[in-house]
């Protein structure tokens, strides 16, 4: 029983609008769901993907009115969006000339990457990977070859790995294949792959004992999700994690997906979701992501919902 990758990732913003223009203006993204947070209707949650909304490919976004993170450990700290292997010195010359905050390209673990902040200090990573790509957005500022090809990989922090590993190797049936150090200086950074490993499907787990408890906040990760085929697996993984008497949220209806959510001793939140159905369920495959869209179970509030939303474009 393996994952199959990263299925997405969930950061927080407190400027929606601004957060928009960013991923989908200068990172060249499709927004491919404009919704809420199905756990608190007055906050955005943004998708932003591929031109197909491919699992694998998307990163999300809770709208908060919250402070900015503060940076530490038993946190998620980075994220790392695959491009072509010849595409870091394009992307490195746009950001400049929109006036990102870059560094410069390095290699680290053996592949090319440049480190990028989107205006809030959400930290990311373009990392040039031969994993296959995603399915191009033909409305995208960015050339079809450079456009961002999907996720992977994504670090976390811990100040202790042995609980950590525990439950990426016996629970999550993960493997770990290289260690190296961490840029920051702060450190090792642990390699743990999913399946035949990839870029798309590797979690980075950084042991930083000397940092502080982060604090949650805009710019800083809300959780990463893991991909499973379908929802029978779901169920399989489910039954699996208690097996392990891991405390879990028990299979959640998205909608677009299902999930299951737990913690691992290191306090980051990581979910459990499957392929499908996908974001075209409720709206068609070119419109989707213009409208807000509502679950079913939310329709009936739709009025009250809308009002209670900022202008987003």
């Amino acid at each position: 029983m393996q994952l199959t990758g990263i299925h997405h990732l969930t950061a927080i913003t407190a400027d929606a609008a601004g957060n928009n223009r960013f991923y989908t203006e200068s990172l060249g993204l499709r927004r491919v769901k404009k919704t809420v947070n199905q756990d608190d209707t007055s906050a955005y949650h943004l998708f932003f993907a591929d031109g197909a909304g491919t699992p694998g490919t998307d990163i999300t976004f809770f709208d908060w009115p919250t402070a900015r993170e503060r940076r530490g450990t038993h946190t998620i700290t980075r994220t790392g969006l695959r491009v072509a292997e010849d595409s870091l010195d394009w992307w490195a010359a746009r950001l400049t000339d929109l006036g990102v905050s870059t560094g410069a390209v390095t290699i680290l673990d053996g592949r090319a990457s440049l480190d990028v902040e989107d205006p809030e200090g959400q930290r990311l990573r373009l990392i040039a990977a031969s994993d296959p790509a995603g399915q191009p957005w033909d409305q995208s500022p960015v050339p079809a070859e450079h456009q961002i090809r999907g996720l992977g990989p994504i670090t976390i922090s811990v100040p202790d790995l042995a609980p950590t590993e525990t439950v990426l190797t016996r629970v999550m049936n993960m493997t770990r294949v290289r260690d190296y150090a961490s840029p920051d200086g702060q450190g090792q950074v642990h390699v743990f792959q999913m399946g035949d490993g990839g870029a798309a499907a590797e979690l980075h787990v950084a042991v930083q004992p000397g940092l502080p408890t982060a604090r949650q906040g805009a710019g800083g990760v809300h959780h990463v999700a893991f991909r499973v085929p379908d929802t029978a697996a779901l169920t399989d993984w489910t039954n699996h994690v208690r097996g392990f008497r891991v405390p879990n949220s028990g299979e959640v209806e998205r909608y677009y997906f299902r999930s299951l959510y737990f913690r691992e001793p290191g306090g980051n939140l990581f979910e459990l979701a499957t392929d499908g159905p996908g974001f075209d369920v409720d709206e068609p495959r070119d419109t989707m992501g213009q409208g807000l869209s509502l679950p079913p179970f939310l329709e009936s509030r739709r009025a009250a919902i809308e009002a209670g939303l900022k202008p987003l474009d």
